[in-house]
């Protein structure tokens, strides 16, 4: 718990270094691009539209998922999936990319894997509001559930840093585990329910249950709740202990990593 708590202090006594290099990093990834930044808008777009085509028109007809258009359906979820496919693989490689700045300057390692995911918001805001329009343009109107946005917003920034921070001390150890993980993250997009919908895919109960054990499908299915104005996040209780009990196992595993192996990360490289 120690360990845990020295971690998390760490976070916000840097806040003021986070936020600034998080800005230097959105700039120096694109400052070759014509375009610049706007293909932080402009890729994940680009990305909805063929899976729109492929998924919504190909093979589902354009059918609505319940009562709601497959396109708002599939928009909430990819939404939420590039943002946590980005910030995953990016946290997972963030201290290994730092290695030369780690070793000059002294300032808590713990904080590379945060600067990357508070990064990654300037394209996963953008594309929340894209969400929130579409929402809107279908006669979908907000309620009172949209107030639980907060709720799954703080969970899933939890756990992309508990996730995130194990991922970037592993990948110093073993540096094999980041293609490794680049592997399970492209079989996570299928089972993580941001394109199939798993509760007509015919597929038994148990299966399905099984699947919603996933934290990313929890976090999905929750944005989905919110502004689809499903149902609270407390109506299912046992997925709420399970989401949290994974986040706090992978913070006390990445924790005590990180503080064991920190001080040795340039000898290992």
């Amino acid at each position: 718990m120690k360990e845990i708590i020295t971690v998390i202090k760490e976070q916000f006594t840097r806040i003021g270094m986070i936020l600034r290099m998080s800005r230097y990093e959105d700039k120096a990834d694109y400052q070759s691009h014509y375009l610049g930044l706007a293909w932080q808008i402009l890729n994940p777009a680009i990305q909805v539209g063929i899976y729109y085509l492929i998924f919504g028109i190909g093979l589902r007809q354009s059918q609505e998922v319940g009562d709601v258009p497959f396109i708002v359906w599939m928009l909430i979820g990819v939404t939420v999936w590039f943002y946590v496919n980005k910030s995953i693989l990016g946290a997972s490689n963030s201290i290994f990319k730092q290695i030369s700045l780690v070793s000059k300057m002294k300032f808590p390692v713990s904080i590379l894997p945060t600067i990357n995911i508070v990064s990654n918001l300037s394209s996963y805001f953008p594309m929340v509001a894209i969400v929130i329009a579409t929402v809107l343009s279908f006669g979908i109107s907000p309620t009172i559930y949209w107030i639980q946005y907060i709720y799954y917003f703080i969970c899933l920034i939890s756990f992309l840093f508990a996730f995130g921070l194990l991922n970037a001390t592993i990948t110093i150890l073993v540096r094999d585990y980041h293609i490794f993980l680049q592997s399970i993250i492209r079989l996570f997009f299928y089972v993580s329910g941001a394109i199939v919908n798993f509760e007509n895919s015919g597929l038994p109960e148990y299966a399905v249950n099984i699947l919603r054990l996933n934290p990313i499908y929890y976090i999905i299915d929750g944005f989905r709740d919110t502004f689809l104005s499903r149902g609270w996040f407390f109506e299912k209780a046992t997925y709420t202990l399970v989401f949290w009990g994974i986040v706090f196992i992978l913070l006390i595993l990445g924790s005590h990593l990180h503080m064991k192996f920190r001080a040795k990360f340039v000898d290992y490289i």
